[in-house]
């Protein structure tokens, strides 16, 4: 590498740096400034727990996230486990499926599911966290391309004829050959699901539900501050589950390469 390309590089990592960290550090700015005795305040941060109707929708959207990946998990990768062994021939079929939400705007699926939460609200309640059924749709178009690239690297056949020769059931086969293979793709699809969910705010605000999102909204028409600190809070905990991602797999390369 010459010492222009190292010079061009160095700029060119300057300026995107700046570009995205500048708006960063605005946020950072505003939501630590005191508007009306000037000087720094930590009092919007403190908002985060202190206020009661913002602490509860954090909760909520962390239990939303934390209940998608977990559902999600468990209906797609066994799913598309059996399809890669025993349909192929529906691959198309389910890959369709998985990336329609892609095309159906939140209102209309808002509109196309009200009849159908009728039914999930009379037998589980209002609870927002029955939101959970919706998210698992929308999450679903993100979690399948980043668990087929997974199952795509690897030989799944090979290795669950391997395991099954030795004596190893479905559920072993799967939890302790296939998944310990997939983990970087297991990894990207939580991830960005739960991104999904923290950042969702249309289909729980025309559904009435509070979730962290919403509050932000509603905290922004009394209190810049608050609702700045929060939406910066949420943006940093997406950059550290992605460099997290980042790392895990990262480590795992070099330790497949240190093996082979």
């Amino acid at each position: 590498m010459t010492r222009a390309t190292k010079v061009i590089r160095g700029a060119l990592w300057v300026l995107f740096g700046a570009f995205f960290l500048f708006p960063l550090y605005a946020m950072a700015d505003f939501s630590t400034r005191n508007l009306l005795a000037g000087g720094r305040t930590l009092r919007a941060w403190g908002n985060l727990i202190a206020d009661d109707a913002l602490y509860a929708a954090i909760i909520v959207s962390l239990l939303l996230a934390v209940y998608t990946v977990v559902a999600m998990l468990a209906i797609l990768v066994p799913t598309m486990i059996w399809v890669r062994l025993r349909a192929p021939w529906a691959k198309g079929a389910v890959e369709f499926l998985c990336l329609l939400p892609l095309t159906i705007p939140a209102l209309v699926i808002v509109v196309g599911l009200r009849n159908v939460y009728l039914w999930v609200t009379y037998f589980l309640g209002e609870s927002a966290l029955t939101l959970t059924f919706v998210y698992i749709v929308l999450v679903l178009p993100f979690a399948y391309r980043a668990l087929d690239a997974a199952l795509s690297s690897i030989d799944l056949r090979t290795l669950t004829e391997a395991a099954r020769s030795l004596g190893a059931g479905w559920a072993t086969t799967i939890l302790r050959v296939v998944v310990p293979n997939i983990w970087s793709g297991i990894l990207s699809a939580a991830f960005i699901s739960v991104a999904v969910v923290l950042g969702e705010y249309t289909i729980a605000s025309l559904s009435g539900y509070e979730t962290l999102q919403v509050q932000i909204v509603a905290i922004g028409k009394a209190d810049g501050p608050t609702s700045v600190a929060a939406s910066l809070a949420v943006l940093l905990l997406g950059f550290v589950l992605l460099t997290g991602l980042s790392l895990v797999t990262r480590g795992r390369r070099r330790g497949r390469g240190v093996a082979a």
